[in-house]
């Protein structure tokens, strides 16, 4: 059956709601927006003053940079409310996502209302970024948990690309069919569909990248700099690197993920590496989140005309004027356009049984365990490894997918410096060495 979404209802008004309920308006497409009512507001109080936190945040969108709107007058598309008053709206929705806060119980509760206003055939989601989508619908009537999904967006949701589509126990082929298609044509969004695991997709193994790049940091006694240096456009990543990204996430959010993964993915052979690293616990306990509290492994000083930016050093917690990285082979790399290419030279070495330099070390040892991390996810978060390798390029910007990588280093020179290494293959690297295949 064929399903015409033309109204959309967002529930929270937050950084992503509001920012979502922009992108639907880029779109062209109505959109309800609803969040609570402020705390120990007066019975009698005006519409304005119910709405004071919905309008905050639609205030926040518009102000946002980069602009979150196409257009400002876009703006007028959007329609705001609250979750006492104006929750019954829902009836006029062809699509309801929930934004609120991840909480178990908070999107259980909101949803058990929302049921009570939401026309048959409505399609209901949530934009959870961990939360298992089974378990927030669980209870709901059979017609509810069939028009049931996740819809993970990425931050900003104007700007990346990635929409991971989840689909719940129930949740019928068209549903899933419709939502792809809608975010895809109208949304401008790459979509992949990923199996209901901690996580998904694309956080699942970029946060094991980041603290596997922590991990190596330790033992390779590097600095900040030097990892984001290897992390960066040497190996097709954004400028933002490792510890830039952590910055602009924020760190109590990636300190939520990882907490979440050890917490729910009992079965993951790497689950001891989802621990939160001593000094990242600290740092959050110091309050130093990253760019919202205006320091985390960088912060920015007024020095002498222009703002000046120091580095943690991780080991005194200490901040310090920047270094730069001095590696010969990231230098020679430099020269190198094409990606693929670059790749194969900075880890030539080490296939090679060279020992390398320090970044090259650290490279080898980052990009082959996120590789076989990414491998051994198969078909466990998802059955494509097509989808994997989207998921990483439009989620968090990586020029290449895991299995990409793999297929640039050579997977058969990939596989023997692993095996060499006494480390096991995943099944899929082992299926394409079997089939004589050169690649994925």
């Amino acid at each position: 059956m064929k399903r015409r979404i033309e109204k959309a209802v967002v529930l929270g008004a937050g950084t992503m709601g509001s920012r979502i309920a922009a992108h639907f308006a880029n779109a062209g497409l109505p959109c309800i927006l609803l969040d609570i009512l402020p705390p120990n507001l007066p019975a009698n109080a005006p519409a304005a003053d119910r709405n004071k936190i919905v309008r905050a945040g639609l205030d926040a969108a518009k102000k946002s940079k980069p602009a979150a709107f196409f257009k400002a007058a876009l703006a007028e598309k959007i329609t705001i409310g609250n979750f006492e008053d104006d929750l019954a709206r829902c009836a006029e929705a062809d699509w309801i996502i929930e934004v609120v806060a991840e909480d178990l119980e908070i999107k259980r509760k909101l949803l058990a209302r929302v049921a009570q206003f939401r026309k048959p055939g409505a399609i209901v989601t949530t934009n959870t970024s961990g939360l298992p989508v089974r378990l927030i619908a669980e209870g709901m009537n059979e017609e509810f948990q069939q028009h049931w999904a996740g819809t993970h967006f990425f931050n900003p949701p104007r700007y990346l690309k990635l929409v991971e589509v989840i689909p719940g126990p129930k949740t019928s082929s068209d549903v899933i069919e419709t939502l792809s298609e809608f975010c895809d044509r109208r949304l401008g969004k790459g979509v992949v569909v990923a199996k209901d695991t901690p996580n998904f997709i694309a956080n699942r193994i970029g946060t094991f990248s980041m603290l596997n790049a922590l991990r190596l940091m330790g033992a390779l006694g590097m600095t900040v700099e030097e990892v984001d240096a290897c992390t960066g456009p040497a190996v097709g990543w954004p400028k933002s690197a490792t510890f830039r990204t952590a910055d602009i996430v924020g760190l109590d959010v990636l300190v939520h993920v990882v907490r979440n993964i050890y917490e729910t993915a009992p079965n993951d052979e790497s689950r001891e590496m989802y621990q939160v690293p001593a000094f990242v616990e600290e740092m959050t306990k110091r309050g130093w989140l990253g760019d919202k509290t205006g320091q985390g492994f960088y912060k920015k000083v007024k020095g002498e005309g222009e703002k000046e930016i120091l580095t943690l050093d991780a080991n005194t917690l200490e901040y310090r004027a920047r270094q730069r990285p001095k590696f010969g082979s990231l230098e020679m790399g430099k020269a190198i356009e094409d990606t693929r290419e670059r790749l194969r030279a900075l880890v030539g070495p080490v296939l090679d049984g060279q020992e390398g330099d320090k970044a090259q070390q650290f490279l080898w040892g980052g990009l082959s365990g996120m590789c076989l991390y990414a491998a051994r996810r198969v078909p466990e978060i998802s059955d494509s490894i097509v989808d994997v390798d989207r998921a990483m390029r439009w989620g968090f910007g990586w020029e290449l997918g895991p299995f990409d990588l793999m297929d640039a280093i050579g997977v058969k020179a990939f596989a023997a410096q692993v095996q060499k290494e006494g480390r096991a293959l995943p099944a899929v690297i082992e299926k394409v060495l079997a089939s004589g295949r050169n690649g994925f």
